[in-house]
């Protein structure tokens, strides 16, 4: 249920309508637009009768949210999220590029993506400390230590840091040393993780799971909010289809979908939706075109050596040849793609 306040109404007046909310054992999430203040009351359906509010001073409508989702929803919060992550911005106008190798490697590796992404413009560099391979024989990740050189490569070039936390152990490490948790596909229905991720400080990046829908997405952006973490991003990164040509198949269309029922950044992932380098630039083109608020891609200085995912991963210099193609994208569809400081 959300409860309109009156256009002015001062902040007593909304402290009092939730002070009525908590009464009744309900949840209460403000939202602050330009010429309305909305209140969200979350909780047992059993105690969401509208009459307990309409009555308020400063109260100016009462309604149901007919989703599953309230909080994700337009509804709640109809003007777009924009986040502050670092000197950027995700959201709104703005078209962000997150960048860098599936996994942290070694500080060297790292080092020369890290300067790479940060000087063709990219605003986060992301690198996976933690890595959930099909196969347990297969590369794992660097751990804490590669945690350590996320966060000290990240401080080097100035840019914000993205990493995947697999586990609510896990959750208090990365933290200390990430920017941004990501929370990747298969822990998409985590629910215990969400919970606990939507109790962090930091921004959360939440990847769509390749057999979920986009409500079902949306429902999982609902356990992070409703734990008082406001502070995040979608991600579209392809679902199963029956063409093996590439790996998923990139549903741009979630994009403008998810747009249209939810205020929270999307944000395309075109590497591991495709896994085939030579189709991540058109996708991620693609992506801008359909509304995306930026892309997440791979890149790596040698990717035929990489110790995962080296098919889907740019080289630096085809990262820098797609950021050049990006910008005209963007401001063709009146967007702005958003640069670091070359330094």
């Amino acid at each position: 249920m959300i409860i309109v306040m009156q256009s002015g109404v001062d902040d007593a007046r909304v402290d009092a309508v939730v002070q009525r909310i908590e009464d009744v054992g309900l949840k209460a999430h403000v939202s602050r637009g330009e010429f309305r203040t909305i209140i969200g009351a979350v909780g047992d359906e059993t105690l969401l009768k509208p009459e307990r509010f309409a009555g308020l001073a400063g109260v100016e409508s009462v309604m149901p949210i007919m989703k599953p989702y309230k909080l994700a929803s337009r509804d709640f919060h109809p003007d777009d999220t924009v986040l502050e992550v670092g000197p950027f911005r995700v959201g709104g106008e703005c078209v962000s590029v997150i960048a860098g190798p599936c996994s942290v490697e070694s500080q060297a590796q790292f080092r020369t993506v890290a300067r790479a992404v940060r000087d063709a413009g990219g605003t986060m560099l992301r690198g996976g400390a933690f890595k959930p391979r099909s196969s347990p024989y297969s590369f794992q990740g660097l751990g804490e230590d590669g945690l350590k050189i996320l966060r000290d490569v990240g401080g080097e070039v100035g840019l914000p840091t993205v990493t995947e936390v697999l586990d609510v152990r896990e959750v208090d490490l990365v933290t200390r040393y990430a920017d941004v948790l990501q929370i990747g596909a298969r822990n998409m229905q985590n629910f215990r993780l969400l919970t606990e991720v939507g109790q962090a400080a930091n921004p959360i990046f939440l990847k769509r799971n390749p057999a979920a829908t986009t409500e079902e997405l949306l429902m999982s952006a609902e356990y992070i909010l409703s734990e008082g973490n406001d502070r995040l991003m979608l991600c579209e990164r392809g679902v199963r289809g029956f063409d093996r040509a590439t790996r998923y198949m990139l549903d741009l269309a979630a994009v403008p979908v998810i747009r249209g029922n939810s205020h929270l950044p999307i944000i395309v992932d075109p590497s591991h939706a495709t896994g085939r380098r030579e189709l991540v630039v058109p996708m991620a083109l693609a992506a801008v075109a359909a509304g995306a608020h930026g892309v997440m891609v791979e890149v790596h200085p040698d990717p035929g050596q990489a110790l995962s995912d080296g098919p889907q991963q740019l080289t630096p210099e085809a990262f820098r040849r797609m950021m050049a193609e990006l910008a005209p994208i963007a401001d063709a569809v009146g967007r702005s793609l958003q640069h670091a400081e070359e330094g």
